[in-house]
């Protein structure tokens, strides 16, 4: 099987420095969705692992949690795009849970989940924490400069081998070895 792991905001949809809150605030970085549809074209499943600390601060609750990940699901469907499963973290810092990354509690729990080693898999995030969890249970990190990305290109101490790409449709890109659809290609 062939897996792939992405953190959600600032890979697949654009990040707030408050929260995505609502499904209104959900929106897509250009590109994701059709990225995603193109790593199930090759046959990956697509497992997303997000820290959600907005429900622990009550910014959200799991019913507006669930609402968002329907958008996401209903756009990705519009571009033949699936996700396989979503895990989460709801805890907040102080909570010092094993879930939240940049501990390896999520990763170890989609290992479990899909009876699969998670040696060699990709994982695609925007921040440190995204990159240091994936690479503690033998994931390949892939840093995308969106999101918060940038910066942590910039502040550095990835870990080692980490590749960087400007989004998520150039990491799938590389990542499968095919050119990029022209842009505003057929829909």
């Amino acid at each position: 099987m062939k897996m792939i792991i992405l953190d959600r905001d600032g890979v697949i949809n654009h990040d707030s420095p408050a929260f995505i809150k609502s499904p209104a605030e959900w929106v897509p970085i250009p590109g994701s969705l059709e990225a995603i549809a193109r790593l199930n074209q090759a046959g990956y499943r697509v497992v997303i692992a997000s820290n959600q600390s907005g429900i622990a601060r009550e910014l959200f609750d799991m019913t507006i949690l669930n609402a968002i990940h329907q958008k996401l699901h209903a756009n990705a469907q519009t571009v033949g795009a699936t996700i396989d499963a979503i895990f989460f973290c709801p805890h907040a810092a102080i909570d010092n849970c094993d879930c939240r990354k940049p501990k390896a509690g999520m990763f170890e729990e989609i290992s479990k989940r899909f009876k699969v080693s998670l040696k060699g898999v990709p994982t695609v995030g925007d921040s440190l924490r995204d990159l240091q969890a994936g690479f503690k249970t033998g994931c390949v990190p892939y840093l995308v400069l969106t999101g918060k990305g940038q910066k942590t290109f910039e502040t550095g101490g990835l870990p080692p081998g980490t590749q960087v790409f400007a989004d998520l449709a150039g990491m799938v890109g590389a990542l499968l070895k095919t050119p990029l659809p022209p842009a505003g290609g057929t829909h």
